[in-house]
């Protein structure tokens, strides 16, 4: 059996080719892909040929964030059944090294990520008609979505797992610097873990419209109000209770700290190289600084919010193309001014 495929061969050079399915094992999965999600890793791989000291160096199939139908299962599967709309992680854990041992799969030393040029060879992604995939892979999504909604499961995923790192946000005052998709996402996620109140703050009007609309109670927009941030939240030690920093900007970093309250929770979800840390304001404030790195369990209750509509992702979701026109849609993507999340639909 043949699927056809995005195959990135380098920067700027994706290619629709075709390709063989493989076998259908046991314990396996095969599935229509009906949607796709274009991430900001996606971007960079296509627009740069890599991320950071991470090259692409042989062809891959690219994506990570997809959904479709269930059109065959292995002779052991019993989770999913064809005909099955299902949301597929894309995190393949080893299952055997210590960190997989210890229940901390996120940190697999052997990890299998789709659309990864991380190892290599490369690991192939989900943006192909077909993909088989392990049964533990597969998320049921029901009916009542779409499987462009269950499509954000992924980056749902990696708020659910932010908020978590953040400990209880119940009754908590929160404020989410970069509203992207991911920012955006973690609003909905820390809604539904009781935030009392969200504070959302972006420099483009289109991510701070959506962070309203998965339930912030208010967007600042630093681009047209680069003082406001520190003029209504910084008095008496600082307002937050916690601050999640999803734009990877060491400047909007240091931001945070002023307006975050003494022993308040700062967690890192934007990646970036190097940021200039007010060490001064972490001792004295005794502000808890932690790093978050996407998701295992959490995907499973990401499906779940999606599927039982505790999350309306659909305001994140801005445009899909056809397969074929992939390239476009990184084009489109990179306009942050009026995108979102960028899909692409298959089949």
């Amino acid at each position: 059996m043949e699927t056809r495929a995005c195959v990135l061969y380098g920067q700027e050079d994706v290619r629709i080719e075709t390709r063989e399915v493989g076998e259908v094992g046991p314990t396996q999965v095969l599935i229509r892909i009906g949607a796709g999600g274009v991430c900001g890793s996606d971007i960079h791989y296509y627009w740069e040929g890599g991320i950071g000291t991470i090259r692409v160096t042989e062809p891959i199939v690219m994506g990570h964030e997809v959904a479709g139908t269930v059109e065959a299962v292995g002779e052991r599967v019993t989770r999913v059944r064809p005909g099955d709309r299902v949301a597929v992680s894309p995190s393949r854990p080893c299952g055997r090294c210590k960190f997989c041992l210890a229940g901390e799969p996120q940190h697999c030393l052997d990890m299998q990520f789709f659309g990864s040029a991380m190892r290599k060879p490369h690991t192939h992604g989900g943006f192909r008609d077909r993909l088989v995939a392990e049964d533990v892979q597969c998320e049921p999504m029901g009916n009542e979505v779409s499987l462009g909604e269950a499509a954000c499961t992924e980056p749902l995923a990696v708020g659910v797992h932010a908020v978590k790192q953040a400990g209880s946000l119940l009754g908590k005052r929160v404020l989410v610097t970069g509203a992207g998709p991911i920012g955006a996402l973690l609003i909905g996620a820390a809604r539904v873990a009781g935030a009392q109140e969200i504070v959302a703050m972006d420099i483009s009007e289109a991510p701070l419209k959506a962070a309203l609309q998965m339930g912030a109670n208010v967007a600042i927009n630093a681009a047209q109000e680069p003082d406001r941030l520190s003029a209504e939240y910084s008095a008496d030690k600082g307002y937050f209770d916690v601050v999640f920093e999803c734009t990877g900007v060491g400047g909007v970093l240091k931001q945070a700290f002023p307006v975050i309250r003494p022993r308040g929770t700062i967690v890192q979800v934007g990646v970036t190289g190097s940021a200039d840390i007010p060490i001064n304001a972490l001792v004295g404030k005794e502000i808890r600084l932690v790093g978050t790195h996407r998701f295992h369990p959490e995907y499973a209750v990401a499906a779940r919010l999606i599927r039982e509509k505790r999350i309306d992702v659909r305001p994140v979701i801005t445009t899909t193309l056809p397969m074929e026109r992939i390239a476009e849609a990184f084009a489109i993507a990179r306009d942050r001014s009026s995108q979102m999340k960028v899909q692409l639909s298959f089949g």
